[in-house]
């Protein structure tokens, strides 16, 4: 009895190299400008070749612009040269370019699913720590560091240490208003930070089947906040729906002959998994972070709790830390804090289910004054969407900037962030002190959340939107 994990990691092992290390076949390589340039000028440099030039992608999307009008030219400083150079490197390897004006442009972890390049049962690995997002489709990915990058373009192999098994089951179905990055944030408060590491997890259970692949994306890609080495979710009839077609995926009686492989792919009954743990989705509720971890987040009608006696010291001070940084005291209630910025967009909420989620509770409504709201999607594809569906429209009208798509201000690199200090709710997965700017106050939250908060200039519970 196999695993979904162990059966693509039994596919792929090359040899075995003893101490639990393996070498891996690597069927997809995802680069981006910020650490993908520098892999493949290193692989030219040293007289080296890309293997498989075919099975290689590359995007601009973590230091380009996301303003409109936006060129090679970048607000972050040298950021240029990592664009230019990526694209000459790119175009010298013959592998695969998402560039600037390409309608395909986007995030590297919306774009390969949109291309039909993550596939199920393959192995992919990107130099970016949210790469497990994609095993959403019921691939093993993984992120990686650009050394090993440079590994995997030359030879098609990783080294790979393996990981540990977990299953994460969901009992029942969320309830309306409740979201997968509620689900994540719900999970990651109760095991913590780092109560994955060092596992492969499957996500699993009637709660897990019912999200549509947009919002199982969403799970994966938060599964990093909880140091997994990768997330899974078994490949299902929406999992083939949504890659039939895509430009990189197999057509004819190539796609015939991998759905029926995709259609093994999944857990034996009786299958162990090293550790299992059971969430009542009954019990999620929409939430909110807190702190400066995503481990440290609570449903938005509690209040910003009290540190626990009896934990270790450490984590005592980060807990004052954190209540230091983001200007909260304990005892705090979390709903109707004053924000000054909404941001809606990053690999984890900029699809266009997210957006149109976002539309819906922002319709006929507009942005609080005081607060800049933002909205980056997440792709070309996801933008001309969202624009010919009219969420683009509703997004403007009421006040958001509509933007090109890009990872934006998901992070803070030396390009454009938000202000000193200001409060900021935010669709992204990371909430660590200056993330999205200097000393930023960074509230991680569901688009629902953020949209309804923009509105009210508050932190507000989105299933209050019916009532305003």
């Amino acid at each position: 009895m196999e695993s979904l994990f162990e059966k693509i990691w039994r596919s792929h092992v090359v040899t075995e190299l003893g101490d639990g290390v393996a070498l891996i076949a690597i069927d997809r390589v995802m680069l981006h400008e910020r650490t993908g340039g520098v892999a493949l000028k290193a692989v030219a440099q040293a007289g080296r070749s890309v293997a498989h030039p075919a099975q290689v992608f590359a995007v601009m999307d973590h230091i380009v612009d996301t303003l409109p009008g936006r060129s090679d030219d970048t607000l972050m400083p040298t950021g240029k040269a990592f664009i230019t150079e990526t694209r000459a490197a790119a175009q010298a390897a013959g592998v695969t370019l998402f560039d600037l004006g390409d309608p395909r442009q986007g995030i590297c972890h919306v774009v390969s699913p949109e291309q039909g390049i993550v596939l199920p049962g393959a192995t992919l690995v990107c130099p970016d720590s949210h790469t497990g997002t994609q095993g959403a489709f019921g691939a093993l990915a993984w992120g990686i560091g650009s050394s090993e990058a440079e590994h995997a373009l030359v030879t098609g192999t990783l080294r790979v240490r393996r990981p540990m098994t977990m299953r994460i089951t969901v009992e029942g179905r969320l309830a309306p208003g409740v979201s997968a990055k509620d689900l994540a944030l719900h999970i990651i408060a109760r095991i913590g930070s780092d109560g994955a590491q060092g596992y492969a997890v499957e996500f699993a259970g009637e709660g897990i089947a019912a999200l549509d692949m947009e919002q199982r994306q969403t799970l994966c890609n938060m599964a990093t906040e909880m140091s997994a080495f990768g997330a899974l979710i078994a490949p299902d009839a929406f999992t083939f729906a949504a890659l039939e077609g895509r430009p990189f995926a197999p057509a004819g009686a190539a796609w015939e002959a991998a759905i029926e492989a995709w259609s093994k792919l999944a857990s034996d009954a009786g299958a162990m998994f090293d550790r299992e743990i059971a969430v009542d989705a009954a019990e999620v509720a929409p939430m909110i972070s807190w702190g400066t971890s995503p481990q440290q987040a609570v449903p938005v009608s509690a209040t910003v709790p009290r540190f626990a006696e009896g934990q270790a010291r450490g984590t005592a001070v980060n807990h004052a830390r954190s209540l230091s940084y983001m200007g909260l005291e304990e005892g705090m209630p979390l709903a109707g804090l004053p924000i000054d910025a909404a941001f809606i967009g990053s690999c984890t909420n900029s699809r266009l289910s997210d957006l149109r989620r976002a539309a819906r509770i922002v319709q006929g409504r507009k942005v609080a004054p005081g607060v800049r709201a933002i909205c980056v999607p997440g792709s070309g594809a996801v933008k001309r969407a969202a624009e010919a569906e009219g969420i683009a429209a509703t997004l403007i009208e009421a006040g958001f900037e509509w933007r090109e798509p890009g990872c934006s201000m998901c992070f803070f690199a030396g390009g454009e962030s938000f202000g000193l200090r200001e409060r900021v709710v935010s669709t992204t997965n990371r909430n660590f002190e200056s993330r999205q700017g200097p000393e930023t106050r960074t509230h991680i939250a569901s688009p629902e959340l953020v949209a309804l908060s923009a509105i009210t200039g508050r932190i507000t519970d989105p299933r209050e939107g019916a009532r305003l």
